[in-house]
């Protein structure tokens, strides 16, 4: 899925590894309260799942769609809870709907699916002065 990403999606290029977003737009680096952070996402348990089919959002966007969309969804809304002033996407769509994007425009792609994955910590990522994104935490889910 690397390579496709690379090939496809913008931000793999720079430096944004495959995810499944709980929130974006965040606050400032500066800002960052990683205590707040981590107290939020300590609070749910780790989890698996599977990423289960190839969808497209009305915009043309490509993704990969998991089971247990609800865990995310549980995540993104504690984080608004914790940071109001910070909505998912900021505020541009009412639902969430977790996704792992593979391409930010319309494809034509065949991957095989299931893929299993686990979900066991939020990791927070910020876009540098280049434009390139680098790890800044790795916040653990509960065991």
């Amino acid at each position: 899925m690397g390579a496709l990403r690379l090939a496809h999606d913008w931000s793999a290029a720079r430096g944004v590894p495959a995810h499944v977003t709980i929130l974006f737009p965040f606050v400032d680096a500066a800002a960052v309260d990683e205590d707040a952070v981590e107290a939020v996402v300590s609070a749910h348990e780790a989890f698996d799942f599977e990423l289960v089919s190839v969808e497209t959002f009305d915009d043309g966007q490509v993704y990969l769609a998991p089971t247990h969309a609800e865990r995310f969804v549980a995540l993104t809304n504690s984080f608004r809870r914790r940071w109001p002033d910070h909505p998912p996407y900021g505020g541009a769509f009412e639902t969430v709907v977790p996704h792992l994007t593979i391409s930010d425009r319309p494809i034509d792609c065949e991957i095989e699916l299931p893929i299993a994955a686990r979900a066991d910590a939020v990791t927070l990522i910020e876009e540098q002065a280049d434009g390139l994104w680098l790890l800044q935490r790795r916040f653990p889910l509960r065991r």
